[in-house]
């Protein structure tokens, strides 16, 4: 039983990137299950700051298997760049250990103006980041999507290309009234990405699947959050796909059963990118520190991200819905210079008391938040390597994270870089020397 499964439990951006690039380094594999370009991890590896957007995390420890599973919606302009962009930092050097499930499908330049014109001139913002995601994801669904293994057949292409802009053209020309795509256009475009996908292109079920026969450490790698989850989350403002741990299976093409531990991440604290609700958004001076202090920025987007203090009771949901079996709490050093520090431990709605996260999204809008106060440590938790070296009430805040979760913390980091973070307990290290 070889797989551990990394999800965020928050609206992603938890620090996911940090935590998957430091368990690659004693996984064999990592999977990359879900999502598309739209999501960046962020990674400081070798003093290079690395934001990887398709490739998984492990691309950056030689000697490891990289997939990019069937779960993911693949555009291979970005692909083609980041693999570049990680050759010439010194990174990914066999080409042979990254691999590209066949079953992927891909964004088309359709999906992505589509995106961006639904977005632009639709009265509902959702916050997208115009990658053509939820486009790709919907054809996917509709069962007009495009596959990898139908651009490395060149007639299948040419066929399902033209079956797909007699749609959309109809769409962008009369709907939306923007100039209409030319097959002969998107064909010689895509012929370079052909030559180029041919080499990563596999079954990389039936590698998997070989590997867990050969009891070989396997790291699947989430991308976004629990709560912009398609059906989990805080619809519609989510993301096109189920970033939850049970899409583990059906996203990298292996059994359920290979899967025995799922860690959650979330941070010391609760950002947002995008619209939509978020109960415990600060509008003030301390959400601007915390964004500040946090260099909350999204990796993708570049855009702001929206602060608040943690809420516990989205965080409990998300790990009953993901069977998180423990927690890594990421940038604990950003509170660092608190004086009070606030939890989320209910919401007050229409007069009572709820400690669940509601259904309706107008109900979300109308929770407000019941807060613990907690006394701060003033003062720098860099460089600890011990939870017993952390400060007494930096310990008293982790310890009542605990409690409120009901999960124990397995990790804590303390910093941006690798060595800045605190290993309790690390699955893949433990199960090899037991």
């Amino acid at each position: 039983m070889p797989g551990l499964g990394v999800v965020g439990i928050q609206w992603g951006d938890e620090g996911k990137g940090k935590i998957i690039d430091m368990l690659s380094r004693y996984a064999d594999v990592v999977v990359r299950f879900q999502g598309g370009a739209n999501a960046g991890h962020t990674i400081v590896a070798e003093g290079k700051k690395v934001i990887l957007h398709l490739v998984p995390s492990g691309a950056l420890h030689e000697k490891k298997y990289c997939i990019i599973g069937n779960g993911v919606v693949l555009d291979p302009e970005v692909l083609k760049r980041e693999i570049e962009e990680l050759k010439s930092l010194g990174f990914l050097k066999d080409d042979r250990r990254l691999m590209v499930s066949g079953l992927a499908h891909l964004i088309m330049p359709y999906h992505k103006k589509l995106d961006v014109l639904k977005e632009s001139k639709g009265s509902k913002k959702i916050g997208t980041t115009g990658r053509g995601i939820g486009p790709a994801y919907e054809d996917k669904m509709g069962r007009m999507g495009i596959r990898v293994v139908d651009l490395l057949d060149k007639k299948v292409f040419k066929e399902r290309v033209k079956e797909n802009l007699e749609l959309k053209n109809f769409l962008i020309k009369r709907y939306y009234k923007e100039e209409p795509f030319k097959i002969r256009e998107i064909i010689k475009a895509y012929d370079v990405y052909r030559k180029f996908l041919k080499r990563y292109a596999k079954d990389t079920s039936a590698f998997l699947h070989r590997c867990i026969e050969k009891d070989m450490d396997i790291l699947f790698e989430g991308a976004q959050g629990t709560y912009l989850d398609i059906d989990h989350g805080t619809y519609p403002y989510v993301t096109s796909s189920n970033t939850v741990s049970g899409n583990i299976a059906s996203g990298a093409g292996v059994p359920p059963s290979s899967i025995n531990y799922i860690l959650g991440v979330c941070k010391a604290y609760t950002t947002r990118v995008g619209e939509g609700p978020f109960p415990t958004e600060l509008f003030d001076d301390t959400g601007k520190r915390i964004r500040e202090i946090g260099g909350e920025f999204g990796a993708t987007t570049g855009r702001p991200r929206r602060c608040g203090w943690f809420d516990a009771v989205i965080a409990k949901r998300a790990i009953r819905l993901n069977g998180v079996n423990g927690l890594a709490i990421m940038k604990l050093d950003v509170l660092d210079g608190f004086e009070k520090i606030m939890v989320c431990t209910k919401y007050r709605m229409r007069g009572r008391i709820i400690d669940e996260p509601p259904m309706g999204i107008e109900e979300y809008r109308e929770c407000v938040p019941v807060y613990e106060e907690m006394e701060g440590w003033r003062s720098s938790i860099r460089g600890i390597k011990s939870f017993e070296e952390l400060p007494v009430n930096a310990k008293n805040y982790l310890r009542r994270l605990e409690e409120l979760l009901q999960t124990k913390i397995d990790i804590i980091s303390t910093g941006p870089e690798r060595e800045n973070t605190i290993l309790i307990n690390l699955y893949f290290r433990e199960r090899r020397s037991a």
